[in-house]
C-alpha cells in the first residue's frame, strides 16, 4: 500500500468525526488535501458544514468542491480542525510548516475546540527534530533575527543550521502572510517546550512550527492499520 493510500485511510477515519452543523478548520498539506476531497464529496451529498481554511491553497481547493467557506473573523470559534503534521510524537507534540502555512494553521488550531492530526505512520517519532523546524519571520532585520534564533536554539540545547527557505527558482519563499521562513535543521529537539518559549520571545519571529498543547488526537495509518494517539471523542 502506498503512502498516498495510507493518507487517504487516515483522512477517511477523520471524516467520521464530522457531524452536520459543524464548523471546521481545514488543514494544509498532502494528507489534509485528501480530507478536503472526501469532505467535498459528503457536502455534495448534503452534509451541512461551514469551514475555515488554513491557507490560500486549501481555500481554493475547498471552494472548487463547493464546500461552504467562512473566515475566522466571521466564524471565530470552530468545533474541530483536521490537519496533517510533518512530525508527531507520543505526547502529541507536532512539527508543522513544511507547506509554509504554519502561522494560519496555528491560529486556526487555537480557535478550535479540538484538533485531530491525520498522517501516515512514518510521521510518528520518538523525539521531534528530524524534520527541519520552520520559523516564520518578518523580512526586516533578518540577520538580527537569525542570530537571536541561533542563540535561542543554543539555550534550549538544540544546535543546528538555519537555512532561509527558497523556491525552486532560487527566489525567497514568501508565505501567505508575506513573511519568510528559516528552517532549523536540528536533528532532534530535547526540550520542545523550552525552545517554543524561547522562539516566541524573539521580536522578529512571527511564529514557529512547534505545535504544543494543540492536538487532541492523531490518526496514523500504516501497513497494519490505523493507530490512534489521544482521544477522538
Amino acid at each position: 500500500m502506498s503512502s498516498d493510500d495510507l493518507k487517504k485511510q487516515a483522512a477517511a477515519r477523520a471524516l467520521e468525526l464530522v457531524t452536520p452543523g459543524m464548523q471546521l478548520g481545514l488543514g494544509t498539506g498532502s494528507t489534509a488535501k485528501h480530507f478536503v476531497d472526501l469532505l467535498g464529496a459528503r457536502v455534495a451529498e448534503g452534509l451541512d458544514v461551514l469551514c475555515v481554511s488554513t491557507s490560500e491553497v486549501t481555500e481554493a481547493q475547498a471552494r472548487a468542491l463547493s464546500i461552504p467557506m467562512s473566515t475566522l473573523d466571521a466564524t471565530p470559534e470552530l468545533d474541530l480542525t483536521i490537519d496533517g503534521a510533518d512530525e508527531v510524537d507520543r505526547e502529541l507534540r507536532l512539527i508543522k510548516g513544511g507547506g509554509a502555512a504554519l502561522l494560519r494553521e496555528k491560529i486556526v488550531a487555537a480557535a478550535s475546540a479540538r484538533m485531530v492530526v491525520i498522517a501516515d505512520d512514518t510521521k510518528l517519532v520518538e523525539r521531534l527534530g528530524r524534520f527541519p523546524l520552520p520559523i516564520e519571520i518578518v523580512p526586516f532585520g533578518m540577520e538580527a533575527t537569525r542570530r537571536a534564533v541561533l542563540a535561542a536554539m543554543a539555550g534550549a540545547g538544540a544546535a543546528g543550521d538555519l537555512v532561509l527557505r527558497r523556491k525552486a527558482d532560487g527566489s525567497v519563499l514568501v508565505t501567505d502572510g508575506g513573511h519568510w521562513i528559516l528552517d532549523a535543521h536540528l536533528g532532534e529537539i530535547a526540550e520542545p517546550e523550552s525552545l517554543s518559549t524561547a522562539l516566541a520571545a524573539i521580536p522578529g519571529v512571527v511564529e514557529h512550527g512547534l505545535f504544543i498543547g494543540l492536538a487532541d488526537a492523531a490518526i496514523l495509518a500504516g501497513a497494519a492499520g490505523l493507530t490512534v494517539l489521544g482521544r477522538l471523542d
